[in-house]
């Protein structure tokens, strides 16, 4: 059991049959009344994310997940194959369970599988991977208003908007967190 004022960013805990991530924490203590600790979790079941106060006398129970690193391998359909690195043991996910990291996958990319006791919470991505445009269409001249951006589909299917100077077949960096462009590669 793990008491409030113990918690840190990062730790995960179980409360009340949810398993969540510590995002951010804030101990605060009011000139009257008594102290309390207001939370921002994140449900590493459903992916959403909640602020919570808890008084100063709660104790959670710690969830221990296991991190895995794997490496992605191929798919075929609905069927994602991943190759555990140290065991060399393969992991089948289906479409549902890999959701919309389905997007960035590049076959032999390195990726970790977070897991509570048996049960998959979800793959963790780089925070930026590079990508090769397959299909953009050609700047316009004269279309040089400030931040201009145009679609661009790479390899894995995702649309993405890019400012006017990417051309096909380019590598480009994209944000795993919200899928947008950061940069050239």
């Amino acid at each position: 059991m793990i008491h409030v004022n113990d918690i840190k960013t990062g730790m995960t805990l179980m409360i009340e049959g949810n398993i969540y991530q510590v995002i951010e924490f804030l101990h605060v203590k009011p000139g009257k009344g008594s102290a309390f600790m207001k939370t921002k979790l994140k449900n590493l079941r459903t992916g959403g994310t909640i602020e919570r106060t808890f008084n100063t006398n709660v104790k959670f129970e710690k969830a221990n997940i296991n991190r895995s690193n794997v490496q992605y391998l191929y798919n075929t359909g609905d069927t994602y194959c991943f190759m555990n690195m140290e065991t060399y043991e393969q992991l089948e996910l289906t479409a549902d369970q890999v959701g919309d990291d389905k997007n960035y996958l590049i076959e032999n990319m390195l990726v970790d599988v977070i897991m509570y006791e048996g049960e998959l919470l979800g793959l963790v991505l780089p925070d930026k991977v590079e990508f090769t445009v397959v299909q953009t269409e050609p700047a316009v001249k004269g279309n040089t208003t400030n931040n201009a951006l145009k679609d661009a589909y790479v390899e894995t299917g995702l649309l993405v908007r890019v400012p006017l100077f990417i051309e096909q077949g380019e590598k480009i960096l994209i944000t795993t967190s919200d899928g947008k462009y950061s940069s050239r590669a």
